[in-house]
């Protein structure tokens, strides 16, 4: 990774030696991160459908279900293991005393948001440990406070695998980095390799990423090899788990056929996610893609190993979602705090630091004003309604309660409720047995599901409405910020049904 010596970044890694100004500014924005990612947590973004299924396989390990469900094979499992992990620190579900209340049912969803908000805390000073060490305190600075106020990155406040991978991810990077100038060289390695793994491991599309991490190990360390495959075998070995688990059991072929379906779905691309990037969050999304062609221009290589290689596997796949621009978020915020920076130093230097304060001033308070109008809205109201609703409407064993995995988890797992299907698409698959339903249609299920089979239809229309919940906020979806608003559709409104 040859850089020209006027645009080379600097890659010495200052991890300790640090101003006690620095020390405060960095604190400061720690604390505001947590503040923007952590804020009402129970009640902003919506709850989404995957985050349903992310919740459901972490109870299965922690009922001792084990990590991998019997029936698909979509991702790998540390996100689980990672997640149950976590809330079995805290004892979770029992522990908080659950209750078919409204505000005891949002808090099962509180706990891992706070989760999430505090990987973002991690991923705010990680990011800012990066930037540092390859371009300077000025660049950490803005890059961090990016991170932390930009609306956009309100997506890692979901409990994702996206998620749970990004501050591994980072961690690898930075262990990269700090490698060169280690007495433990070696050790800093293997470390890298053991993060990226368990990123790999929680989430495929993280192996994007290896030419970046590979690169900074070869380049950083005299062109080693060795020091590359040490980086490697930690990566494969813990990659390869996923796949000797399904030989272990028998279910190779089905996993086979599960991760070529699960490349091989269609959605509208990436043109589309670049779309909705932009709906959410225009200025980082205009400024990030500035600072990466700018980079770029520059042969900045860490910019470009870290963008390019993602945006082609995005390219590749058939199935894009808007959270898969997680990976990514960090280098959008180090190129805009680069690009701004480097601008910025061709003006008189008399006037650099107004100038430098007046625009990161301006991006921050704008960036801040957008992310707190949206983290204080209510999003989640009706379905935590709808949960309350059916946990006290429904008694007995011979109902089956068919419904997103928002809410089937909670059913199931954590109030024991029988004949619980683990969502709704299960009735392709499997009969119903019980004399009554009870189903739950939401947004996602008119929007998404009805059309995948005759079932949908005649258990919509087969059924009577008897209980419908609303958000009574309404936000004006076309106006920014409120457009961050627009894939949060599952809420409302809420129909109960009954069979």
């Amino acid at each position: 990774m040859k850089n020209n010596s006027s645009t080379r970044p600097k890659f010495k890694v200052a991890f300790y030696r640090i101003s006690p100004r620095a020390n405060y500014l960095l604190l400061g924005l720690l604390i505001l991160s947590g503040a923007t990612h952590i804020w009402n947590a129970a009640g902003f973004p919506a709850i989404f459908f995957d985050e349903g299924v992310y919740m459901r396989r972490a109870m299965n390990v922690l009922d001792g279900f084990g990590p991998q469900e019997s029936f698909y094979h979509d991702h790998p499992f540390f996100g689980q293991i990672f997640l149950a992990s976590t809330l079995g620190l805290i004892g979770f579900p029992n522990s908080l005393h659950p209750l078919a209340t409204t505000g005891s049912i949002a808090t099962l969803y509180l706990a891992p948001r706070i989760i999430m908000g505090i990987l973002a805390i991690v991923d705010t000073f990680l990011i800012y440990k990066i930037a540092e060490s390859l371009y300077g305190r000025k660049v950490a600075l803005i890059s961090s406070m990016l991170f932390a106020v930009m609306p956009i990155t309100w997506l890692v406040r979901e409990i994702l695998l996206d998620s749970i991978l990004l501050p591994f991810l980072l961690m690898s990077i930075f262990l990269s980095l700090h490698s060169k100038d280690s007495n433990h060289k070696n050790l800093m390695v293997l470390l890298s390799g053991i993060c990226l793994g368990l990123a790999i491991f929680t989430k495929i599309p993280a192996s994007a990423i290896i030419p970046l991490v590979a690169g900074l190990i070869y380049f950083n360390n005299g062109k080693k090899l060795k020091l590359v495959g040490l980086l490697l075998v930690p990566v494969i070995l813990i990659s390869l788990i996923w796949p000797l688990q399904s030989v272990e059991s028998g279910q190779f072929d089905l996993w086979v056929k599960d991760v070529l379906g699960q490349a091989e779905r269609h959605s509208y691309g990436l043109p589309y996610i670049s779309y909705l990037f932009l709906k959410m969050d225009p200025v980082l999304f205009v400024l990030g893609i500035t600072g990466i062609a700018f980079s770029i221009a520059r042969r900045d290589y860490f910019i470009l190993m870290w963008f390019v290689p993602f945006m082609i596997f995005l390219l590749a796949i058939g199935y894009n979602q808007y959270f898969y621009w997680i990976p990514v978020l960090p280098v959008f915020c180090i190129s805009t705090s680069l690009f701004i920076v480097k601008v910025l130093e061709k003006t008189k230097k008399e006037n650099l630091r107004r100038n430098l304060a007046v625009v990161v001033f301006s991006i921050g308070v704008f960036g801040l004003a957008s992310t707190l109008l949206i983290i204080n809205t209510n999003m989640t109201s009706s379905q935590f309604q709808t949960t309350s609703f059916v946990l006290q409407h429904v008694d007995g064993n011979d109902t089956t309660i068919l419904a997103s995995p928002s809410y089937s988890w909670i059913f199931s797992h954590v109030f024991h409720k029988q004949n619980v299907l683990v969502d709704y698409t299960a009735v392709l698959f499997q009969p119903i047995t019980t004399h009554k339903v009870v189903l739950i249609a939401d947004e996602h299920y008119m929007l998404v599901e009805i059309g995948k089979g005759k079932q949908f239809g005649q258990l919509y229309n087969g059924s009577k409405t008897v209980a419908t919940f609303t958000n009574d906020k309404k936000y004006n979806l076309s106006s920014y910020p409120y457009t961050n608003l627009g894939v949060n559709y599952e809420e409302n409104p809420i129909e109960v049904r009954e069979k």
